[in-house]
C-alpha cells in the first residue's frame, strides 16, 4: 500500500552527534515527544515521552539512547507507533534537547549532531540542525491527523533557549507556518 495515500504509520527518530572531547564534560542530547489532545492541540501536552519514560499505552518509545554520543552512528532512537495512538490524540511534536549540567551549549557547540526521521526506508526528514546553531533544544517533526484520522508528517525545525523541562512546556505552543 502507498503510505502517502494511508498516512504515516510508524516513524523513528534517530538523533546522532560526536562525544565531547576527552577532557571536556559529556554532551547529553534527548529526543522528547509531546503529544496534544484533539480539544487542545496547542495546549497543554497530554503526555511527554523522553529517556525515562515511554507512552501510558507503549505507542511512543525509545529504543535506543546515549548520555555521551559514543557509539556508531544514530546513537538514540525514539518509534512512534501513530497508528496506535488513541483517537483522542491528534497531534505529536518531537524535538531535541541539550542537558545543560555543565554549562551553556548550543546546537552549534556539537559536532556532527543531526537527526533523521523516517518511516520503513522512507527518508521523511533529514537536519544537522544548522539553522538552529544558536539554540539549545529544537523542534524538528510534527505529525497531525487530518480529517480522515491519517496521520501526516510535518518539518518543523524551530529553535528555543530552554532546558528540558521548560521545553516540554513549550515546545508545541507554537503552530507551523
Amino acid at each position: 500500500m502507498n503510505s502517502d495515500i494511508q498516512g504515516v504509520g510508524k516513524a523513528e527518530v534517530r538523533l546522532r552527534w560526536d562525544p565531547s572531547p576527552w577532557n571536556q564534560p559529556p554532551h547529553h542530547l534527548d529526543v522528547i515527544a509531546a503529544t496534544y489532545s484533539a480539544d487542545a492541540p496547542y495546549g497543554r501536552p497530554v503526555y511527554v515521552v523522553h529517556f525515562d519514560s515511554r507512552s501510558p499505552d507503549g505507542t511512543i518509545n525509545m529504543s535506543r539512547h546515549s548520555q555521551t554520543g559514543q557509539g556508531f552512528g544514530y546513537v538514540e532512537v525514539m518509534t512512534l507507533e501513530l497508528d496506535r495512538l488513541a483517537s483522542s490524540v491528534a497531534r505529536v511534536v518531537v524535538g531535541v534537547v541539550i542537558h545543560q549540567n555543565s554549562g551553556p551549549k548550543t546546537f552549534g557547540d556539537i559536532s556532527n549532531a543531526g537527526v533523521l526521521v523516517v518511516e520503513g526506508y522512507k527518508e521523511l526528514l533529514k537536519n544537522d540542525f544548522a539553522q538552529v546553531a544558536g539554540s539549545t533544544a529544537a523542534t524538528v517533526a510534527e505529525f497531525t491527523r487530518d480529517a480522515s484520522a491519517a496521520w501526516e508528517f510535518h518539518e518543523m525545525i524551530r529553535g528555543f533557549d530552554s532546558d528540558p523541562v521548560v521545553f516540554t512546556a513549550e515546545m508545541g505552543s507554537t503552530s507551523r507556518p
